[in-house]
């Protein structure tokens, strides 16, 4: 059965509530109820035929509130659409369900969302760090996290200071300042 983006819109529409919806150049995103999220994927992927997630990634909005959302990029290999979700979420409930009983390959994606962003995918067969070790405190993709790094108190870490980031001029601008002086936050 063949939809077209926007039947496979309105048919997300007819099922489930929708938060909002915002059409840029030529897209659309959904925001939908963090509960329903699992429920409306497996809507997409069996009835839709969006069968391959993209995507699963986290945003942080500091200042808003809710602050944080997390994205799912969905496309149908078979129609050759694209669909994306969105979710919102506050500081004080950063969990969702998970979606790997629906794709698989959302493990690693919930994984990276949980480690950058502190994120709770509840469900998650094998929710730890991905890229940071055990036991580090922060989640490196906050807004509020410096770009500079925090140092590090484990000695066992090859690098326990923390690292430069000298990230060229869309990071810091040229000068004889620390990365941490020239980052765009510092700058005012």
């Amino acid at each position: 059965m063949s939809h077209s983006p926007k039947a496979a819109i309105s048919a997300v529409e007819s099922q489930f509530k929708v938060l909002s919806k915002v059409e840029f150049r030529g897209e659309t995103s959904l925001t939908v109820e963090a509960a329903q999220i699992s429920e409306i994927c497996a809507f997409c992927k069996n009835v839709l035929h969006f069968d391959y997630l993209v995507d699963l990634s986290g945003a942080d909005h500091l200042g808003e509130d809710p602050r944080f959302e997390v994205i799912y990029e969905l496309y149908s290999l078979m129609n050759g659409e694209w669909l994306r979700l969105k979710v919102r979420l506050s500081e004080d409930n950063l969990e969702l369900p998970t979606v790997t009983n629906v794709w698989a390959t959302a493990d690693w994606h919930e994984r990276e969302a949980f480690d950058m962003y502190g994120i709770r995918f509840h469900g998650h067969p094998d929710l730890r760090r991905i890229l940071m070790w055990d036991g580090y405190p922060f989640n490196p993709l906050r807004k509020d996290f410096p770009l500079g790094g925090k140092p590090s108190e484990m000695p066992d870490v090859a690098f326990s200071d923390a690292a430069p980031l000298e990230g060229g001029p869309f990071v810091t601008v040229s000068s004889t300042a620390t990365a941490k002086d020239r980052e765009p936050r510092a700058r005012g």
